[in-house]
């Protein structure tokens, strides 16, 4: 069973969070002695495990859990890649890998997933300078324990080419409503390729863009240092910030009316509906979260409504706090229900 599994990251405050979910930096280290992960065997892999147990135990005392994902069941591994704890792949192939986490930093580290080690950190908002300073410093800690592969001539040595070098990857979940409806996004999302970065949806690659909510990161990691490829993102995120803000003051003046009641809507769908999919209510949350930012919603609701939600209503952890057993009918009816009480609560 995992300790405090349900996370509290995304109820902070942070700079810039009407646009800015969160922010993300995520490390790929590899130590010299052993196999890559794509070359290794079970047997290496296990070994490895057991030496970056005993190696990294410093870590139980900073408030850190360690976990063999084959000892968590399905839901629990679900519930942690539902909140961008572990990957997708650490998720649904759990034999021979391990996971260090830390709830209250928000901080993982992911051991036998792509590279030996996947260390990352999330916050709210866009927090890149607070992130990078914590993360930098566990690097540095873990560095002192373990023989990272490292090159003088390529940087950190990664199972995958794209990501020698820094082996660093920034990224940030927008909220970008606006330039959705005024029909802005394809255009300025377009551009980003150009500063080397990629777009992705809310689960990250592969997966669609849901709510509204689009995940930028940086692509290039060699030939650049890590404050030049966090500086940036930063930039690009901070012009694209400054884009969805024109667009929501083109859309208040232009098409007041249509989007006050296109929020009405979507806040009594949700007060009163008695069962809902994922996706829609995913589209009606992303909308009062629109409506609350731009002060579209006559109703005192919490402002932290939509991050209180966005990961409950999911079907892992819906299915942890309400049983493993339940059915696909009995799922829309709880997800309603869950939002009607964080809706109506005071």
């Amino acid at each position: 069973m995992i300790n405090n599994l349900i996370n509290s990251w995304q109820f902070e405050d942070g700079k810039e969070k009407d646009v800015v979910l969160s922010s993300r930096i995520r490390l790929a280290r590899n130590l010299m002695e052993y196999e890559f992960p794509n070359k290794s065997t079970e047997v290496e892999k296990n070994k490895l495990i057991s030496y970056l147990k005993e190696k990294l135990n410093f870590l139980i005392n900073d408030g850190y859990n360690f976990y063999l994902m084959e000892n968590l069941d399905d839901i629990e591994r679900a519930v942690l890649h539902e909140e961008h704890l572990i990957s997708r792949d650490h998720s649904i192939n759990p034999k021979t890998r391990a996971l260090f986490l830390n709830n209250k930093s928000h901080l993982s580290i992911m051991i036998n997933e792509e590279d030996h080690l996947r260390i990352q950190i999330l916050s709210v908002g866009l927090e890149f300078e607070d992130l990078w300073e914590k993360i930098d410093s566990l690097d540095d800690q873990i560095d002192k324990k373990v023989n990272y592969a490292f090159s003088e001539k390529w940087g950190y040595l990664t199972s995958c080419p794209t990501n020698v070098g820094t082996a660093l990857r920034a990224s940030v979940m927008c909220h970008l409503p606006a330039l959705v409806l005024s029909g802005r996004i394809d255009n300025i999302l377009g551009e980003v390729g150009k500063f080397g970065l990629t777009v992705r949806g809310i689960s990250g690659e592969g997966s669609d863009t849901e709510a509204e909510l689009f995940q930028i990161s940086n692509q290039i990691t060699l030939g650049f240092n890590e404050k030049e490829i966090i500086d940036k993102l930063e930039s690009v995120i901070k012009q694209i910030i400054a884009e969805e803000r024109k667009s929501r003051k083109y859309l208040l003046k232009n098409n007041y009316i249509k989007l006050k009641d296109n929020v009405a809507r979507a806040l009594g769908l949700l007060k009163y509906a008695y069962q809902l999919e994922e996706s829609e209510s995913l589209k009606y949350l992303s909308r009062i979260k629109f409506g609350q930012d731009t002060d579209l919603i006559d109703d005192k609701l919490d402002e932290g409504v939509f991050s209180k939600l966005l990961f409950k209503i999911k079907e892992a952890h819906l299915k942890y706090n309400f049983g493993y057993d339940i059915t696909e009918e009995k799922l829309r009816i709880k997800r309603a229900e869950v939002i009607k009480n964080i809706l109506n609560e005071e």
